[in-house]
């Protein structure tokens, strides 16, 4: 009898892996982000990342961030998290978690809270300190949300494309 393979990923690494992947779509030069939202039987329900509005072209609008609002890439990037919501169509989401590479920011923090996320993974937490994140753990506990910061099993997995 052969047995079943052992080395298999677990389903953390899985979601976090997609979360990962697909922030290597972002265009923006310094920061790039990926959400995979999951529902309760492990299926992927939608994914984002951050990046332009459809329709805007990334040539044509601003990656700079300092300046003016008009002159940076804060008033016209949708977030991860958002992009993930919007990319669901219809899909209900409540009771669902969220695999980010990034703690979500406050406004994000709204629509998960709306959409009825119930569970946040998250992988770097680089603005804990700032007050759009101290404000977004205030809702999260508020509304009953877990949140955890993943934690990598710093396996490495070579995915040639």
């Amino acid at each position: 009898m052969i047995n079943k393979r052992e080395d298999y990923i677990t389903w953390d690494e899985y979601f976090m892996g997609v979360a990962k992947l697909a922030s290597q779509r972002s265009k923006d030069p310094n920061t790039q982000v990926g959400a995979c939202i999951v529902n309760s039987e492990n299926r992927i329900m939608t994914i984002g990342y951050n990046g332009l509005p459809k329709g805007c072209s990334d040539d044509e609008f601003p990656w700079e961030r300092e300046g003016g609002t008009y002159d940076t890439k804060y008033a016209y990037v949708c977030h991860a998290e958002l992009n993930a919501i919007l990319n669901c169509g219809t899909a209900d989401l409540r009771d669902n978690r969220v695999y980010v590479t990034l703690f979500p920011c406050e406004g994000c923090t709204k629509a998960l809270i709306q959409k009825g996320i119930k569970e946040i993974i998250y992988d770097s937490d680089k603005y804990h300190d700032t007050e759009g994140a101290k404000a977004a753990r205030r809702m999260l506990d508020a509304a009953g949300v877990r949140y955890t910061q993943y934690t990598p099993s710093n396996r490495t997995i070579n995915i040639d494309v």
